[in-house]
């Protein structure tokens, strides 16, 4: 089987089963880096994707919606790929946006992901990507940033 990314070496299943459920912080961006995320119709509809999931016991947690990309962190069941996850975000985030790009692209090929271990800290990484929109100079605390929260809080092991 070729990997879908060239270039990037292929996920160990083995290290991924010791955490459960696992934890993974998530990144992925618009088509060319286009601007169209950060508006209140994207957010509603975020929150609504999440909210759903909740049922299917897909748990997200903290997320900054950037105006070209979007930080998340959620914890699916261990049977559900993460890439399934994120293609019917995409999805999903498609409808709301209704716009017309000129190839009809809304987003890059493929995700970042990160597995968030017991070593590591769910609260760093969370004020990382809060202070996004600061770094950025649209807001002057990243509190103040409209296009963040939590849908569920989740507790790192």
């Amino acid at each position: 089987m070729t990997h879908p990314f060239p270039g990037r070496p292929p996920r160990l299943k083995e290290v991924f089963q010791n955490f459960d459920p696992p934890l993974y912080f998530v990144t992925f961006c618009t088509w060319h880096r286009a601007k169209i995320l950060a508006c209140d119709v994207v957010h509603a509809s975020f929150i609504e994707y999440a909210t759903q999931n909740l049922s299917r016991g897909i748990h997200t947690g903290r997320y900054v919606l950037m105006p070209d990309h979007i930080h998340l962190f959620v914890s699916p069941p261990r049977n559900l790929r993460l890439e399934n996850y994120v293609r019917l975000l995409k999805q999903h985030l498609n409808r709301a946006l209704r716009v017309d790009l000129p190839n009809g692209q809304l987003w890059q090929p493929g995700f970042f992901d990160h597995l968030v271990r017991a070593n590591e800290s769910y609260r760093q990484k969370w004020e990382y990507v809060l202070q996004n929109p600061v770094r950025a100079g649209l807001v002057k605390a990243g509190q103040d940033w409209p296009y963040q929260g939590e849908i569920e809080r989740i507790d790192v092991m």
